[in-house]
């Protein structure tokens, strides 16, 4: 297992992380329910994580994978989020981005798309007798 890697975020943050937490979308609620309690692969997400100046909707330190659901409030800031992405992406950070309806009407897709990243981007761990080495 890698170490967690310690990404700065603003302290300010933490409380609207809170709050988006405690007023989900149906989308963000749905794609929870597979992500939570290290479901796929044994891997652990947060949700609605603070990260350097922003806020994610889904993120697997591990994996350094920010995953994001785009709902209507996304349709006239597809810039603002591109500008965010390119942020985050300098911290080593990783995207998945999914609409919402796509998360709703398709979730089993979504997830496939999701395990699919993880089996073709995970670190592999060494076996016991190669540590150290």
């Amino acid at each position: 297992m890698r170490r967690k890697t310690i990404i700065p975020y603003q302290s300010h943050l933490v409380e609207k992380a809170r709050r988006l937490r405690n007023n989900c979308t149906y989308s963000e609620k749905l794609l929870w329910k597979y992500l939570r309690n290290k479901q796929i692969y044994g891997y652990d997400f947060d949700r609605q994580k603070p990260i350097d100046k922003y806020i994610v909707d889904f993120f697997c330190n591990e994996l350094m994978l920010v995953i994001e659901i785009d709902g209507i409030t996304h349709e006239n800031k597809l810039e603002e989020d591109a500008t965010r992405q390119k942020s985050l992406e300098r911290l080593g950070l990783f995207f998945l981005r999914f609409n919402a309806l796509d998360v709703v009407n398709n979730i089993e897709g979504v997830l496939q798309i999701i395990q699919y990243w993880i089996q073709e981007n995970k670190t592999p761990t060494p076996f016991p007798s190669q540590e150290g080495s």
